[in-house]
């Protein structure tokens, strides 16, 4: 039989065998090479950096093999626009499975001669512009000289990312593993343990590596009580694991603490996920699994041991981790590097109860998890006892946990394994950002029938803390750019929601009260905080609304116009410079539709009082209204802009330019939009803080750039537009996302070290502003076309907090 690479194709179902010039054939040593190549549709793929992954791929049923489809997902939900994933699967023996279409080829790991044939269609494919190989040393342990020859013949820049990184190597393993990284351009380990480990006892540079942890899966986080009932564990304190199975996972060790936990849990149910380990299923057949059962058995443990023998879906996988109370991570190999499981119950908010392999004593510490000696049942029992018998320290655990792993969602391993792409060919791939669907799921779960909720944990909404004039109006003005985005009538009731709370806080003199209590009570904080700003914030919500006079119904704009004539009988009392900045645009949007001389002359008033502030305080380098940059900045040349377009006054127009190219240059640099601290405010004269920055102002910045972008037809602005949206997506100073595209909500911020969880009106309202904002210039021939997408189903909520 002659030995293949095979490339199949995915699209006709049918099969092409392409010979080699005969000049080609010698350098195979006689053997024929025989390629079944895969016809693409290439939509813009010549415009697209193809990426080939060289790893075990699904329907293979392997860790690695799950480890590259999640990422290789995350990519294309990321970047798609501008890579293009392919993949080479790795098989052994006789092994055959249908493939998706993104695998181009395949590699039989135990054939000598498919790894030159490889390494010649690699460099011979002009698409591939750099090849990442997921490296264990199981998959090429028969042909470990084969492998290595293959690396030297590889024309292209190669990636490796070591899954396992053993300690203390023996000189054949440790020159071994220094040939491997030789021949690649850069080395990706998951954990710092293992990076100290290639510098320290394999003597490789800190410069060839890079860390980027195991990705995990963004949930929904849905309520533990809700999955207990669906998968009829009612009533239990459940216990999990999962993975396939081998002996090397020391289920026992679990089975074994489990008499003295359900002595003081009776509740308690272990539930063991997965099948049985392909490779020692052929081996040993179901030996390991069988032991285990005889144990359960023994230990009269058959209420509380269930044995889950399947391969599950990643959605329900989710969900039995989502209804875990604790998680079990037993493993009894000490060189484990890291655990795909252990990174999935840990994005589920799972406590986590391990072994110490590396993975875990650098994530794990007193304040998110616990760790217990290899096959130490008493210590294993211990642990869970001390979690199950103190809710609130699981709970704690929980929260932490999920704060310590958000930064390694596969959206933002996606983010990392593209910069190094863009790195490695010294920025020739450039890098772009997808725009996400349009998402108003948590929209929608924050708001209840009063009005949208003010603050959340994590994504549930926390009724306790009430409801703000502030985050209505802001919610009124996102809901009417969607409706006149899409036309969708049923985005017409939140409107009118919003739009009824506005009224319910508006006195009888005509300006309004912020602060509400979950009883619709008015708080204390009305009278401890100056109310100008959120006036202001409220007159731009309803001029907005009534601009849209021709979409809206009658009723909705007939009661905006009410509550806004009563209202500015007192606005011209207003001096705060934001909200005589939003009462400008307001009054913006009202003129459009009424051109009345009062509300112009009023308009005039502050737009007046404005220059005089920037008149006083500008002087030098400094082109502001006030000595200090605080936060909605972007909204005070805005403001100028537009009082200009309505009055045709030079003066306003000098200033919206000069005190926004003066904000400019405060925000952006070259990581992108870094906008001003919520931590301290920029004063005059001083150096900027870091840290602290709020969606709020990165939205507001977007859409100030969209009315100078509008009105001047400058490029700048609409570059500044999309570096500062992709601020939302990853591109900020810590490459996270802020925007979470699993629930539709937006993290409150970025601070020093990582994103601020809890997914508040304000910053998803902001991030909707933004999105809504950037679909005006989503051009079909250079983004993907957006797909809407308003979810309405009522969700089931997290309720571990």
């Amino acid at each position: 039989m002659k030995n293949q690479i095979v490339a199949r194709d995915f699209y006709k179902n049918t099969k092409h065998k392409h010979e080699l010039p005969d000049i080609n054939k010698s350098i195979f040593n006689g053997i024929t090479h025989k390629i079944k190549k895969q016809t693409t549709y290439r939509d813009n793929e010549n415009e697209r950096a193809e990426i080939l992954f060289i790893t075990s791929y699904p329907p293979r049923e392997c860790g690695i093999a799950t480890y590259s489809q999640d990422l290789i997902k995350a990519l294309n939900n990321k970047f798609s626009s501008s890579l293009s994933i392919k993949v080479c699967a790795l098989e052994s023996g006789n092994a055959e499975y249908t493939y998706p279409r993104e695998v181009k080829y395949i590699l039989n790991t135990s054939v000598v001669a498919e790894y030159k044939k490889l390494a010649f269609s690699i460099n011979k494919d002009d698409g591939i512009r750099i090849v990442l190989i997921q490296h264990e040393f199981g998959f090429f342990n028969r042909q470990e000289d084969a492998f290595l020859q293959f690396l030297k013949d590889l024309s292209k820049p190669v990636v490796i990312v070591f899954h396992t990184v053993l300690p203390h190597p023996d000189e054949k393993l440790k020159l071994k593993v220094r040939c491997i990284a030789h021949e690649c351009e850069s080395i990706i380990v998951m954990t710092h343990t293992s990076e100290a480990l290639l510098m320290n006892e394999y003597d490789l540079s800190k410069q060839k590596i890079s860390v980027i942890a195991h990705g995990t899966h963004l949930v929904p986080h849905l309520s533990e009580n809700f999955l207990k009932i669906k998968y009829g564990l009612k009533g239990r304190k459940v216990l999990t694991t999962f993975g396939l199975l081998s002996s090397g996972k020391s289920i026992e060790t679990t089975i074994e603490a489990l008499p003295a936990i359900v002595k003081e849990s009776p509740e308690v149910v272990f539930l063991v996920i997965g099948k049985t380990h392909p490779e020692v299923k052929k081996e040993e057949g179901e030996k390991y699994r069988e032991s285990l059962e005889k144990l359960v058995v023994q230990y009269s443990l058959q209420d509380h041991v269930i044995f889950i023998n399947n391969y599950l879906s990643l959605p329900e996988l989710l969900e039995y981790l989502q209804l875990t109370d604790i998680y079990l991570f037993t493993t009894n190999d000490p060189n484990q590097a890291v655990s795909g499981t252990f990174a999935y119950a840990m994005s589920c908010a799972c406590p986590i109860i391990s072994t110490p392999i590396p993975h875990a004593k650098e994530i794990l510490t007193e304040d998110t998890g616990i760790i217990f000696d290899f096959r130490n049942s008493q210590q294993l029992a211990e642990g869970v006892i001390r979690l199950l018998k103190d809710d609130v320290l699981r709970r704690s655990i929980s929260l932490n946990t999920l704060q310590k792993i958000v930064s390694t969602a596969w959206e933002n391993s996606a983010v990392a394994h593209a910069m190094l792409f863009a790195k490695i060919s010294n920025d020739k791939i450039k890098i772009q950002y997808n725009f996400p669907p349009i998402n108003l799921s948590h929209l929608k779960q924050m708001t209840t029938f009063t009005g949208i909720i003010q603050f959340s944990k994590v994504n549930q909404p926390d009724i306790s803390t009430g409801y703000t004039l502030d985050d209505n109006a802001r919610a009124m003005v996102a809901m009417c750019m969607y409706f006149k985005l899409t036309g969708d009538e049923k985005s017409l009731y939140e409107i009118d929601k919003y739009l009824t709370f506005i009224k319910s806080c508006q006195q009888p003199c005509g300006d309004f009260l912020n602060y509400v209590d979950e009883n619709h009570k008015f708080t204390s904080q009305n009278k401890e905080t100056n109310l100008d700003d959120s006036n202001g914030r409220a007159i731009w919500a309803l001029g907005y609304v009534l601009s849209l006079d021709d979409l809206l119904p009658k009723e909705i704009i007939s009661e905006a116009k009410a509550i806004i004539e009563k209202t500015l009988l007192r606005i011209d009392r207003i001096y705060s410079t934001r909200a005589m900045a939003f009462t400008i645009k307001g009054l913006y949007f009202y003129l459009s539709i009424n051109k009345s001389p009062e509300k112009l002359a009023l308009l005039r008033i502050f737009a007046n009082r404005l220059v005089q502030m920037y008149k006083h305080e500008s002087s030098g380098k400094w082109d502001w209204f006030e000595s200090y940059l605080t936060y909605a900045n972007s909204i005070l040349p805005e403001a100028m802009l537009l009082a200009w377009k309505l009055t045709g006054e030079t003066i306003y127009r000098e200033i919206a330019l000069s005190s926004f190219r003066f904000l400019l240059s405060k925000t952006f640099n070259e990581n992108g939009i870094e906008v001003i601290s919520n931590r301290s405010w920029l004063q005059k004269g001083k150096d900027a803080v870091q840290f602290g920055e709020q969606p709020i102002d990165v939205a507001y910045s977007i859409m100030t750039l969209s009315e100078f972008y509008d009105e001047f037809k400058d490029d700048t602005y609409l570059q500044k537009m999309e570096i500062a949206f992709n601020w939302f997506l990853g591109n900020n100073r810590l490459h996270q996302i802020i925007y979470n595209p699993c629930t539709g909500g937006c993290y409150d911020g970025l601070e020093e070290t990582h994103a601020n969880l809890n997914q508040g009106a304000e910053s998803t309202v902001s991030y909707l502003m933004a999105r809504l904002t950037m679909e005006k210039y989503n051009k079909p021939d250079s983004l993907p076309k957006t797909q809407l997408q308003n979810k309405s189903g009522k969700m089931h909520l997290f309720n571990r907090f």
